[in-house]
């Protein structure tokens, strides 16, 4: 139950939330008036707003709540909080099953990309999870293998990226993740896993508030452990591998929002992924629309304006925990 001081921090919350959305649907090579944007959503008028503004926009929403709620759920099982799917190799097995696509079957039909790129997120949420139920690993030990199947991942990707230069270009783009070029049937694709996957986070956060006292005090409480954790991990898996299977690897935002989210709502843990939900969609929403109005009519990836963000405020994270 949302109460006092927290209600009204949602409701300042959702309010820049639809102020984002009105931004990122204003801004662009060509400029369109609020007014005429807010009036557009319902019309089919403006050939623009309705073909290329509007379904990018939905897809950063969703995209980015997804990416942000994964990372809070991550954050939660492995207790540690500078995990993210970027940290525990997610994103980088998706990255590295997508430039072999790109790379070494150029001319494999469009939909096979973003599914390799999910078979590659899955495979690592499979290794991960096959850790935690055999040999329960935890903690910052899942985090440090993450990092390290990551790196393997990353090697692979610069090897390939050097021996096929020709196609380094499109395989770059995917890599450091945009909404460019993306349309009503990418948000469509994206839409029916956050709907599926989000409730049963939901219904599962404040399982997650009993694996913060322990393993040992969770298992007194009734809690099988390990069984949720490699629950809550396939379903983080699910969100962020539909998103970076459709935008590419977009970094940071599955690390920060949780963290601003906690400043907000506190630490309990279904708040912190409701709200890590809205601020993911705000950081990417406005984040495209930057990426869009800083030199128009060249489209920066968002991925390097959600980089500029989060790697200071990384590098902030990292300071404040010494």
């Amino acid at each position: 139950m949302i109460k006092g001081r927290n209600s009204i921090r949602y409701g300042i919350v959702i309010l820049i939330l639809l102020v984002s959305t009105l931004f990122s649907l204003c801004i662009g090579s060509v400029m369109i008036d609020p007014i005429h944007a807010i009036a557009g959503l319902f019309t089919q008028d403006d050939f623009i707003l309705n073909e290329y503004r509007i379904p990018r926009t939905l897809l950063g929403l969703v995209i980015g709540s997804s990416l942000a709620i994964s990372g809070a759920v991550i954050q939660g099982v492995i207790r540690n909080p500078l995990a993210s799917p970027d940290v525990i190799g997610i994103t980088k097995g998706a990255s590295l099953a997508a430039v072999i696509i790109i790379m070494i079957f150029p001319s494999a039909p469009l939909f096979v990309l973003p599914l390799g790129s999910f078979a590659g997120a899955l495979i690592i949420s499979l290794i991960l999870s096959f850790l935690i139920s055999k040999f329960d690993v935890k903690g910052s030990k899942l985090a440090l293998i993450g990092l390290a199947i990551g790196a393997i991942c990353t090697a692979i990707v610069q090897f390939l990226l050097i021996r096929n230069p020709m196609d380094a270009n499109n395989a770059l783009i995917w890599l450091t993740g945009s909404l460019y070029g993306h349309n009503i049937s990418n948000f469509f694709s994206v839409l029916p896993w956050f709907i599926i996957t989000v409730p049963l986070v939901l219904l599962l956060g404040y399982q997650l508030d009993i694996l913060n006292l322990g393993d040992n005090v969770a298992t007194a409480l009734g809690a099988r452990v390990q069984f949720l954790k490699m629950i809550l991990l396939i379903l983080a898996v699910m969100l962020a591998g539909a998103s970076i299977a459709v935008v590419g690897g977009i970094s940071f935002l599955g690390l920060i929002a949780p963290h601003i989210a906690r400043q907000l709502v506190g630490h309990k843990n279904l708040h912190v992924i409701i709200m890590s939900g809205l601020i993911g969609a705000i950081l990417l929403t406005l984040g495209d629309g930057l990426a869009r109005g800083i030199q128009p009519p060249l489209d920066i990836p968002v991925g390097v304006v959600i980089a500029v963000i989060g790697a200071p405020y990384f590098l902030f994270l990292l300071r404040r925990m010494k």
